[in-house]
């Protein structure tokens, strides 16, 4: 299998965020893997697909995302996929549809419909938070909402908050496109089929977004490899991103010894 030492890298975010949101963690896997090539992809309705529609299903999603990495010439040889959440349903599916494309695969606080309830997908504790979001017009205090809502590192997260009222304000997701999205992750069941390649889970136990259950039923459900971080939140790579960095090395030297 080629690529297994992280030549080249896929990089997925999930809900209403852009490959901006990826921040300060692009150094750092740059830094753990020197020589790595690493392409950024926004998924439909965001980044620089902002004026565009989002489909409003997983595996259409997927068709997209895939054209794009194509046109980008990003395919030339199998890749290692990093996605979180929404992010990484795309991947899951992507795996199944094209299995020749990815070499691996790391999971980051995701869920799907058929393994999970729904109030474990979206934690009840947040369902007042999260529905706050809809109605808050101003743009700084509902891009602080959700780092609230998505991060448990408050000392840094003054700085975060500066890039991303630029990013909504430069390439705005528009509220059809998030509901879109919503609708697409929320009704997403994988086949059961399990994927070719190796899968990475990686998720939060102090997620207050997604419980860390829904990646424990993943694990079961396939017998995957699971690490957990004690305290980081939903926005893994934001508030632990070193440690998501170590792992992918660690996890990758583990599948070529």
């Amino acid at each position: 299998m080629n690529n297994k030492s992280g030549q080249h890298w896929i990089l997925l975010r999930g809900l209403a965020r852009e490959s901006k949101h990826w921040g300060a963690f692009i150094p750092q896997l740059q830094a753990t893997f020197p020589n790595a090539q690493i392409t950024l992809l926004d998924l439909p309705g965001t980044g620089c697909y902002y004026q565009e529609t989002s489909p409003n299903n997983i595996t259409a999603i997927t068709h997209q995302v895939r054209a794009e990495a194509l046109a980008k010439g990003c395919l030339q040889q199998p890749v290692n996929l990093v996605a979180l959440s929404l992010g990484a349903m795309v991947a899951w599916e992507w795996m199944q549809c094209y299995p020749e494309d990815i070499c691996s695969a790391t999971l980051m606080n995701t869920s799907f419909a058929n393994l999970s309830p729904f109030y474990q997908r979206l934690r009840w504790q947040s369902y007042q938070r999260f529905m706050s979001l809809a109605v808050t017009a101003n743009v700084k205090q509902r891009e602080k909402k959700i780092l609230q809502l998505t991060s448990n590192n408050s000392d840094s997260n003054s700085s975060v908050l500066l890039d991303w009222e630029k990013i909504q304000a430069e390439q705005p997701i528009s509220f059809k496109n998030s509901l879109q999205q919503i609708y697409a992750a929320a009704n997403y069941k994988p086949s059961k089929q399990k994927p070719p390649c190796p899968v990475l889970l990686l998720n939060s136990l102090q997620d207050r977004l997604v419980s860390p259950r829904c990646s424990m039923a993943i694990q079961q459900q396939w017998k995957l490899e699971l690490r957990s971080h004690p305290t980081a939140g939903h926005d893994l790579t934001l508030d632990a991103g070193d440690w998501v960095a170590k792992q992918l090395k660690d996890w990758l030297f583990k599948l070529v010894t």
